[in-house]
């Protein structure tokens, strides 16, 4: 392949050579799948260096139109699957106050963690991303370690690497959340800032309300607090806002918990009247608001500003995390908290742990400043995309007429409401037994019961999920 260049171009040769591919594969010219010449082959083609090919390359798969595969070079990407499929969810609108607690969320993660050691088995209830590039990942952490070497051997700020927190405010910008570093502090995955947020304002009675279904994490941390659940359905759009109002008014609750983008385990956004309702409604009921937004970097388009960018009175804490965009062993998460709160729980911050691993921020923060992280995030978002609409087709051909389900605009997982007349909890061992591990949507309902649901995640190869689901669908007939 021969790339012409203009040499007394003021264009960087990078960029050029970027040019010329991307018209290449909008052309036709390289098809999906197709693989572009070596780095080496390229460079000397073009007769440029190879650092020049390789940021060429890094551009391209930031755009989401190639991806590396390690050992084997750059590959053109699929384009996606055109579809017409539309949400048909629309759940009973019924309030769940529960009389017991969650199911042991420590049960949920050992099963997880049982199917991971399992090659055999596809397992449609992990949230995480693939695996990174591990040559990047070598070289990135080798330089991480090399830059925080000295300052390994004291504590740090219980706050956060000051580096990493203005990378992290940078990022925010880009949101609409114009904060300073100064009020984010650095977790131990969203996870510890959960508990941290749970532990400095809930005494035990006091009733907080979260949406249903929500993340079953959060349901477990209510319940070793002794928190009172209410959970408020979800519409179509979001939690139902006038159930939820009616609930603010008659047990004035202390907190409510919300996941405004790409909510999990459904998937639904809300758009920007929804969030200034709600926001309005824990005003007028001098309530605070936990906004969790774990996967809102996994949007394939633009979203609303989070409801923490509408705040004036600091009453939103906004949460977001690494570990559904990088790694989750890293265990890097962030809380964006302003006004009189931030003092308390960064004294809190310091007494649980003192700081989060400097290695694990450093990590981090390299990949902030090197652009691997933008170019994982643009990778991800076009591999999502595919494997959404893969599974999307193979929900519709698989399983039974009744089943509904949700269209995320992003993130990796939709979500599917059955039939009250199915038992889950056989159809789940039944899954298992046909090495096809899905959790049953009771695990993320206050009461474990609500009604019949799964969440699907298609964070997995197009094979894995056609095969998954089609097993899925054989067990629902």
């Amino acid at each position: 392949m021969k790339i012409l260049l203009d040499r007394q171009s003021p264009a960087p040769v990078y960029l050029q050579i970027r040019d010329r591919l991307r018209q290449l594969i909008h052309a036709g010219s390289l098809k999906p799948g197709d693989r572009l010449p070596s780095i080496r082959q390229m460079a000397r083609t073009a007769q440029v260096n190879k650092l020049t090919v390789i940021e060429a390359y890094g551009v391209l798969e930031a755009d989401g139109l190639v991806q590396a595969r390690q050992g084997a070079g750059y590959f053109v990407n699929p384009s996606p699957v055109s579809t017409s499929f539309e949400s048909t969810f629309a759940p009973a609108q019924t309030v769940i106050i529960p009389a017991d607690g969650v199911q042991s969320f420590l049960d949920v993660s050992n099963a997880m963690l049982r199917a991971q050691v399992r090659p055999d088995v596809i397992n449609f209830s992990s949230g995480f991303p693939p695996p990174c590039d591990i040559p990047d990942l070598q070289r990135i952490a080798r330089r991480a370690v090399k830059n925080t070497a000295e300052r390994l051997f004291e504590h740090n700020y219980p706050q956060g690497d000051p580096l990493l927190r203005e990378q992290i405010t940078q990022l925010l910008v880009h949101q609409g959340l114009a904060i300073s570093a100064d009020n984010l502090i650095i977790t131990n995955g969203s996870m510890q800032a959960l508990s941290l947020l749970v532990q400095q304002f809930i005494q035990p009675g006091d009733w907080v309300v979260v949406e249903a279904p929500t993340f079953h994490g959060f349901l477990s941390v209510l319940k070793q607090a002794q928190a009172q659940v209410i959970g408020i359905p979800m519409t179509a759009t979001g939690m139902n806002l006038d159930l939820l109002e009616q609930y603010l008014q008659s047990h004035r609750p202390k907190l409510i918990y919300t996941i405004s983008t790409l909510h999990n385990p459904t998937g639904i956004t809300t758009d920007l009247g929804h969030r200034q309702q709600l926001l309005a409604l824990a005003e007028a009921y001098d309530c605070r608001i936990i906004e969790d937004n774990a996967y809102e970097r996994l949007s394939f388009g633009a979203t609303p500003p989070p409801i923490k960018a509408l705040d004036t009175g600091d009453r939103v804490i906004y949460l977001n995390t690494f570990s559904k965009t990088l790694m989750p062993a890293l265990r890097v998460g962030y809380a964006v908290i302003t006004g009189a709160d931030y003092g308390p729980l960064l004294e809190r911050k310091l007494l649980h742990d003192f700081h989060v691993s400097l290695v694990s921020q450093a990590i981090v923060s390299e990949y902030l400043a090197s652009g691997h992280y933008r170019r994982r995030l643009h990778h991800l978002q076009a591999q999502n995309q595919q494997n959404q609409a893969v599974m999307l087709q193979a929900l519709a051909k698989h399983f039974p007429p009744e089943a509904s389900w949700t269209v995320p605009q992003g993130g990796v997982f939709l979500w599917v409401q059955l039939s009250a007349r199915r038992s889950l909890q056989r159809f789940c061992q039944a899954a298992l037994q046909a090495n096809v591990l899905v959790g049953p949507g009771s695990i993320f309902f206050p009461d474990q019961q609500g009604y019949p649901g799964l969440r699907l995640s298609f964070a997995q190869t197009v094979a894995d999920i056609e095969r998954g689901i089609a097993v899925l669908g054989r067990l629902l007939q």
